[in-house]
């Protein structure tokens, strides 16, 4: 699997690492908004998945991970996952109604957030929380939380303008972020849009039962 690896740089002054792999054909680009893994490396052996079926990918890594500086305020995230789509307007051919965001669990927040914006092909939600408050405490460890817990991340006070199809795919025995959350954003959503649930996965391991394939098959 061949990616380029670059920097894209955000609006203020940062430069972030990416990669990137060039779509096939027509096939759509699949933006990838990670959860709380300090190496983009980590998913590596998802967005295999999607390169295989002849999509683009641009995984981009949030700041403070992946040896990136800055803090991952709620509002710096989103300002880098802007600088994510701006990359792809200004060095690709692609329109945004061509264009998949895919949010996994703290990236959730950021796909939520610029689905406001614009219409794309669609929006991926995967483990997706109702709010970090929601969470609860005990939850906390799993976040960089002196930078996070004074930020709502609230995806549910958003989810039902969101003006993209969307899938919302959760973990039954998700261990980090409770299955009801999905439920409950799901159910607020504006149509069109599509839950799966997977009943055996957990919080990390969704790749597993081949997930990929609800994803793909929503945009054929």
């Amino acid at each position: 699997m061949k990616l380029k690896k670059f920097f894209i740089d955000t609006l203020d002054k940062l430069a972030l690492l990416a990669w990137f792999h060039k779509p096939k054909n027509n096939n759509p680009i699949l933006i990838y908004f990670h959860g709380n893994s300090f190496d983009i490396g980590e998913r590596a052996y998802r967005i295999e998945r999607y390169i295989n079926k002849g999509w683009g990918i641009l995984l981009l890594s949030w700041r403070y991970y992946s040896g990136n500086k800055g803090k991952p305020t709620e509002n710096n995230l989103y300002i880098d996952g802007q600088a994510a789509i701006d990359w792809v307007k200004k060095n690709t051919d692609y329109h945004k109604t061509n264009i998949v965001l895919y949010g996994e669990s703290l990236g959730c927040v950021v796909a939520a957030e610029l689905g406001l914006q614009d219409k794309f092909k669609s929006i991926i939600l995967e483990a997706p929380f109702t709010s970090i408050t929601n969470i609860g405490q005990k939850k906390y460890p799993i976040y960089p939380v002196k930078y996070l817990t004074l930020d709502k991340f609230d995806n549910l006070s958003k989810i039902e303008k969101i003006l993209s199809p969307l899938l919302i795919i959760h973990e039954k025995k998700d261990e980090v972020i409770p299955y009801d959350h999905s439920l409950k954003l799901f159910e607020k959503a504006s149509s069109p849009k599509k839950h799966v649930c997977v009943d055996e996965a957990m919080h990390n391991n969704l790749y597993d039962f081949d997930i990929d394939k609800e994803v793909i098959n929503l945009d054929s």
